[in-house]
């Protein structure tokens, strides 16, 4: 049942119509006949309903023939006899059927479209995440066998026999997140005697870094060497070039002098690929081999890290 004053709902089924009641206002027109209104020009505004035009009332039936009329009917805005439709959407201007609909909705898609593209560029619909820069880097189950040796071997050291084959002795973790691989060599001097006990050990691992970037850590990593001191000892850290993006060396040195051992690592990074490779020896008093200095250590550590990467970008 209408309430008085109340419009009759526009998209619902025809109501039947009530009799004007004594002292009771009579209801207002249909406001979706106040004619069209101006379509905003903004395209990407909401769009309004459009009004609905008048519909003329048939005129009253006779009496007894069960047609009927009401303050409604007679100022054009309700739906007249019981079965008749609602009105449809005007055409657009100029008898552009509609043109004004289809130009906001126009819009709206456009809208909708340079969103979807900022979303899509930004990762929006998925995790967000960076692809990982790994280039052409493979993992390699045995890094040992994947290693360049030959500037370690040109530098007058060879493989420590190992009666249990244990030398030298590799891992490795294939995880969606990294892969990780080592690789552990004994050497000894290529001329060493019986009683020479002078050693050195050459420690390796890679990193496919495939789900965080390295770079903001890598350098950090190798300069907290420079806060690591004791009363005899400290760290330099040099920046080096001609392999990877970026590497670093850390040398130990001694306050005074020492030929019996020597410390030194070098880190690269290439993309998300990250490769540490470390020098440590140690020389008996009988030793005819003195420690190599810091600089042809770091040399002959350059030039196997150079060998080594090619290998494992095959």
């Amino acid at each position: 049942m209408s309430i008085p004053g109340e419009s009759p709902n526009p998209y619902g089924p025809p109501q039947q119509p009530q009799p004007p009641q004594p002292g009771v206002p009579a209801p207002q027109p249909n406001p979706y006949s106040q004619g069209p209104q101006q379509q905003s020009p903004y395209p990407y505004a909401q769009p309004t309903m459009p009004a609905m035009p008048a519909v003329t009332a048939p005129p009253p039936g006779p009496a007894g023939s069960g047609g009927w009329s009401t303050p409604e009917t007679a100022a054009g805005g309700g739906y007249g006899p019981m079965g008749a439709q609602p009105p449809m959407p005007p055409a657009g201007p100029s008898g552009g059927g509609g043109k004004g609909w289809l130009w906001a909705l126009g819009g709206a898609v456009v809208a909708s479209a340079v969103w979807a593209g900022v979303v899509f560029s930004t990762g929006g619909f998925g995790s967000g995440e960076k692809e990982a820069d790994l280039g052409t880097y493979q993992y390699a189950s045995d890094l040992c066998a994947s290693s360049d040796f030959t500037p370690i071997e040109n530098a007058s050291f060879k493989e420590k026999d190992s009666t249990s084959g244990s030398n030298p002795q590799h891992s490795s973790s294939k995880d969606p997140a990294m892969d990780s691989m080592t690789c552990n060599v004994d050497y000894e001097p290529s001329t060493s005697s019986s009683g020479d006990y002078s050693s050195a050990w050459l420690y390796t691992t890679a990193y496919l870094h495939r789900k965080t970037d390295p770079t903001p850590e890598f350098k950090a990593t190798y300069m907290s060497y420079k806060n690591q001191k004791t009363s005899s000892t400290h760290y330099k850290v040099t920046k080096v070039s001609g392999v990877g993006d970026e590497a670093y060396v850390v040398a130990q040195e001694y306050e005074g002098s020492s030929n019996s051992s020597a410390y030194v690592i070098l880190g690269v990074r290439d993309g998300w690929m990250t490769y540490q490779t470390t020098w440590s020896q140690y020389a008996s008093s009988s030793s005819d081999n003195p420690v190599k200095s810091n600089s042809e250590i770091t040399e002959m550590l350059k030039e196997s890290a150079k060998g080594t990467l090619e290998k494992l970008q095959k």
